[in-house]
């Protein structure tokens, strides 16, 4: 079995696979304090222990990590728990991947991810877009070479930052209102996000393959990926585990090298 460990800035996603099937999914809060290693080692330690998982039947552990302050942190909890040392994806690791990364200390780990499981998965030129905390379009052509990347501010970080400088806004649900002229505030707010959100992601995807080539495929993943129905036919599919499912690739491609 391998673990996959996915280190976001609003979420820890941990992973059990055995295969390519996953057995389980956990999710956690992000939690950056000194009592972070005691609140993961507890809540993962009790999943462990409630799906009955020994440690000896796991094969690796791969992480992926965007926050620098839990890396450590969590390849500290793995390591307690599992008894084997993590694969920590990053520039040391990046070479023995089918990718050509020209700047991969600027690259976040996810994303390569991304595009590691995106370039396997399609096999041409493809454009991932992560509907995360940041709305992200990795672009990698046939040969693996992760030609750039687009990030944008993501759909509860757009809301999120409304709050932030407005103190009468009412919390706002991530739902499509079912008409396009804004009834009362969360309406507005609703409209002006997520339909907007829609033509973002087209327009993006538009002057991506207008200047590279229509050629481009385009499929989604993150766990925001199905709130914007519209954008349904954009997207030759929608996964919703690609990101975690690149991590789980790392670790054959690791040991095959």
């Amino acid at each position: 079995m391998i673990v996959a460990v996915d280190v976001g800035n609003s979420n820890v996603v941990v992973g059990i696979a055995k295969g390519e099937n996953w057995n389980h999914i956990w999710r956690f809060n992000t939690v950056v304090d000194r009592e972070a290693p005691y609140f993961y080692s507890k809540q993962l330690g009790q999943h462990l222990m409630d799906a009955g998982l020994k440690p000896k039947t796991v094969d690796a552990i791969v992480i992926s990590s965007v926050v620098p302050d839990l890396t450590q942190t969590w390849a500290e909890v793995v390591q307690a728990l599992f008894g084997k040392e993590p694969i920590v994806l990053g520039p040391l690791v990046y070479p023995k991947l089918p990718l050509k990364i020209d700047r991969p200390d600027e690259i976040g780990t996810d994303l390569v991810a991304n595009a590691l499981e995106g370039h396997l998965k399609v096999q041409e030129d493809v454009i991932v877009v992560d509907f995360g905390t940041a709305l992200t379009f990795t672009i990698v052509d046939h040969t693996g070479y992760i030609r750039g990347v687009n990030i944008a501010p993501g759909l509860k970080t757009a809301i999120a930052a409304l709050f932030s400088k407005t103190a009468q806004l009412p919390e706002v649900p991530l739902e499509l209102p079912p008409s396009i002229v804004g009834q009362g505030t969360v309406h507005a707010i609703q409209n002006g996000v997520l339909v907007g959100y829609v033509g973002l992601v087209r327009h993006m995807l538009a002057e991506i393959r207008k200047e590279l080539g229509t050629q481009y495929r385009a499929i989604a993943t993150g766990g925001l990926s199905a709130i914007l129905h519209p954008l349904e036919n954009d997207f030759e599919f929608v996964d919703p585990v690609l990101t975690l499912n690149g991590i789980r690739r790392v670790a054959g491609l690791v040991k095959d090298k």
